[in-house]
Parts: structure tokens; C-alpha cells; sequence
């Protein structure tokens, strides 16, 4: 698991030190997804925000309310965040990485790596995301 992690943070990273590949369109759907979904979990609406998943994320967890609940422990600064900010995007192919980060409820900083894939539909959907938590704190 930690080992996958890992590879998916590394792969992730190379996207964003790569400028030559930084785009405007996609970023900006990438943008508009997960702002879609940060809105569905601020109204507890799991479908919605499962709607929004990959197919992989879906296979993982095949009943939104799983979904939402995983995301409700396991990613808490997510779910339910002070502020939220976007950060550096860059595209490669048919997969998106953002940066983006969240103040929580208790003013700690998380910086969150999204990763987004282009579905068979020309769709973008989110495929994962991985967080850190900063030692910067909130004003």
C-alpha cells in the first residue's frame, strides 16, 4: 500500500515539475470537477460526489455511501474544510495532476495531489488523491 503511494506521488509530481506540459482547458475542468465534488460532500450528497469518481475508485468502493463515508474518515480536511485553494496543474495524455490546498476546521494546512483521468467518453474523472498535511498554520 505505502509502496503504491509512494509510486503514485512520484508520478504525480513528475506531471507537475514538467511546464511543457501545463495546459489551460483541462486544469480548468479539472478545476471545475473537484470543486463540483468538494460541493457535493459540503451537502452530504454521496451520489453526486461518487458520480464524479473512476471507475477504479468506484470499483474500490461500489456504494456511494461507502464512498463518502471513507471520505468522510479518511480524508476529514476534504470533507469538511475552512478554505480551500488551488494550486499548480499540469497534463499529460489523458491524465490531469492538481495541487490543491485545504484549511480544516482546526486551521491545520493539507496539501492535496489529485489525480484525474480522461474517461472513454472524453469525461475527466477523479482517479485518486493524496494529502500531507503542512506544518504551515492557518491566520
Amino acid at each position: 500500500m505505502l509502496h503504491r503511494l509512494l509510486v503514485a506521488c512520484a508520478l504525480a509530481l513528475g506531471l507537475l515539475a514538467s511546464p511543457a506540459l501545463a495546459q489551460t482547458a483541462p486544469p480548468d475542468a479539472a478545476r471545475q470537477l473537484i470543486e463540483k465534488q468538494l460541493d457535493a460532500f459540503a451537502h452530504d450528497d454521496a451520489i453526486a460526489a461518487y458520480a464524479l469518481a473512476a471507475p477504479r475508485i468506484k470499483a474500490i468502493f461500489p456504494d456511494p455511501n461507502v464512498f463518502m463515508a471513507m471520505v468522510a474518515t479518511t480524508y476529514p480536511a476534504v470533507y469538511r474544510h475552512r478554505s480551500v485553494e488551488f494550486g499548480a496543474s499540469a497534463v499529460k495524455d489523458d491524465s490531469i495532476g492538481q495541487t490543491v490546498t485545504f484549511t480544516d476546521s482546526d486551521g491545520a494546512v493539507w496539501t492535496a495531489l489529485y489525480a484525474l483521468e480522461k474517461q472513454g467518453d472524453g469525461q475527466w474523472a477523479i482517479a485518486g488523491c493524496v494529502m500531507a498535511k503542512s506544518n504551515d498554520k492557518a491566520l
